[in-house]
């Protein structure tokens, strides 16, 4: 006879685990060591001499760093308490990173990346000794020019915004090169494109014209024409954009940029949805980037570690960041000799753990699986937006009634002129349900905006899962609006108060600035 299975309840009983943890300086004992280091045999020593006196004096520390000082034990006692007093993508449902593609990331690639064999490889090697990781870069910039049909790749770049950076970089060296680089000072771009084409372009010494939406959420076409002159240096733009919606007329703007003689950059940071499905060559672009730490499944380690992938079309390829890494036959190596390279834009040849963990997803799936996840992407995507818009108060602007492609920039508008609930104060309180809703949707053209992205990792269920947590907020928000204000409740940390994070006075950066202003307040 089977016993009765109670039904699960409509939202999980979550509640973050609070240790109360100390800093781990506080935990220091002095003396207390995790590893105790084994003496220098005499042999050794005598053969060595004095390590320490061979050092210029100007790089000995006067005295020894002030290290906190534990046994192993209490060390990993310390931080996987720390852990459990975090949302994280291994524990909860984190559909709410927007922009971000913060999708699961294959275990056995972790553990790739960490075996001595590619853990312990060091940049200044020679590179007949690090032939294996040099094939893997040149691979997996082989397989990226093939997804975005671009005639060469270079995976130095640290980022998504160091990439971005190479693209203006290499556009001003081509105009420069051309005899047009004080002719071509503008920029274009648009708002809903990431806030890295700007920021890069006016870094790089550019004036920067910002295109808004027309009414159903389209970079405006005829603003577009309008801003177009013999000073146009580029059109650096996201597609789709952080709204999620894609713009079908792309190859047109590209045109009308190459029309003045401007080059097009293209934004594929929100590439999840569009993998085998378009190019940038198809739309006529002369350079692309893509985040690996996003699209191609490596951890986004929040703002980093990274990896950039830069792509260009034949007429860019002198002027790529190196060195490249080039093959002869079954060798490879690394060619600096590049006279119109803008140069290094990071250090060595790239992210290595990042890129091979990205190589490894690709290889995995192969070009059907790379599709399928782009549609599954979309797909989960839109049946999102359905459940989303069920719930009052909530909506989607511009497109309306169209599909999205990866992900949505909602608005929360409705429901705060009802009720005077922030899209901030909901995303708090969601922590207490256990997921995690993403708080940045700059720019905050779109009122009260949260931005969800399920990638294609996320089941129907956990889907499910996050809007019911949504609409439970909601139905709050309305109902006992003062347990959404004061949020959050069962978590680890308080409700604080914005006076704090405005006086300076207050912060504490780090653990000495803690002692210092803690003692001072002490002695009244």
């Amino acid at each position: 006879m089977s016993l009765p299975i109670a039904p699960k309840p409509p939202l999980r009983r979550f509640h973050e685990a609070r240790w109360d943890e100390p800093i781990i300086f506080e935990l220091s004992t002095p003396g207390e060591r995790g590893v105790l280091v084994s003496r220098t045999e005499s042999d050794v020593r005598s053969t060595v001499g004095d390590v320490v006196d061979a050092l210029p004096h100007t790089l000995r520390r006067e005295t020894p760093p002030a290290l906190p000082e534990m046994g192993q034990m209490r060390v990993l006692k310390h931080y996987l308490r720390l852990s459990q007093e975090n949302l994280g993508a291994d524990l909860n449902v984190d559909i709410g990173q927007g922009t971000c593609t913060m999708k699961y990331s294959p275990k056995v690639n972790e553990a790739i990346v960490r075996t001595p064999l590619l853990a312990d490889l060091h940049p200044l090697q020679s590179e007949a000794t690090v032939q294996g990781i040099l094939e893997i870069i040149w691979t997996t910039e082989q397989m990226l020019a093939e997804i975005s049909g671009m005639d060469r790749v270079s995976l130095q770049t640290g980022g998504g915004s160091s990439a971005i950076w190479a693209n203006i970089a290499m556009i001003r060296a081509y105009h420069e090169a051309a005899g047009e680089g004080d002719q071509r000072s503008e920029v274009i771009t648009t708002i809903f494109s990431h806030p890295s084409n700007a920021a890069t372009a006016k870094a790089a010494g550019y004036n920067v014209v910002t295109l808004y939406p027309d009414a159903d959420g389209y970079p405006d076409i005829e603003a577009f024409t309008a801003a177009l002159s013999s000073r146009t240096a580029a059109l650096m733009i996201t597609n789709p954009e952080d709204t999620g919606i894609y713009n079908p007329r792309i190859a047109e703007f590209v045109d009308l940029a190459h029309s003045v003689g401007a080059l097009a950059a293209y934004d594929q940071a929100n590439a999840n949805g569009i993998l085998g499905i378009t190019r940038a060559k198809e739309a006529g672009f002369d350079t692309c980037h893509f985040n690996l730490h996003k699209t191609f499944s490596t951890p986004h380690g929040s703002g980093g570690p990274g990896a950039g992938a830069t792509a260009v079309s034949d007429k860019l390829v002198p002027f790529l960041p190196g060195p490249l890494v080039e093959r002869d036959g079954d060798r490879y190596f690394l060619d600096s000799d590049r006279p119109e390279s803008i140069g290094k834009v990071a250090p060595f040849y790239g992210v290595v753990p990042n890129i091979v963990r990205a190589y490894a997803w690709m290889r995995s799936l192969g070009a059907e699986g790379l599709r399928e996840a782009a549609e599954i992407a979309v797909l989960n995507n839109n049946y999102l937006m359905k459940r989303i818009l069920e719930i009052p108060g909530a909506g989607a602007p511009y497109a309306s009634g169209r599909r999205r492609i990866e992900q949505v920039r909602y608005s929360w508008q409705d429901l705060y002129e009802e009720t005077g609930i922030t899209s901030e104060e909901i995303g708090v309180r969601a922590t207490d349900f256990g997921v995690h809703y993403w708080t940045s949707h700059h720019p905050f053209v779109v009122p009260q905006p949260f931005t969800l992205e399920p990638t294609e990792s996320y089941s129907k269920s956990e889907i499910d899962e996050y809007v019911g947590i949504l609409a439970e907020v909601a139905r709050e928000a309305r109902e006992t609006p003062e347990v959404v204000r004061t949020a959050p409740h069962r978590q680890t940390v308080h409700h604080i108060h914005h006076d704090d994070l405005d006086d300076p006075d207050r912060w504490a950066p780090s653990w000495r600035a803690y002692q210092r202003k803690y003692f001072a307040g002490d002695d009244g």
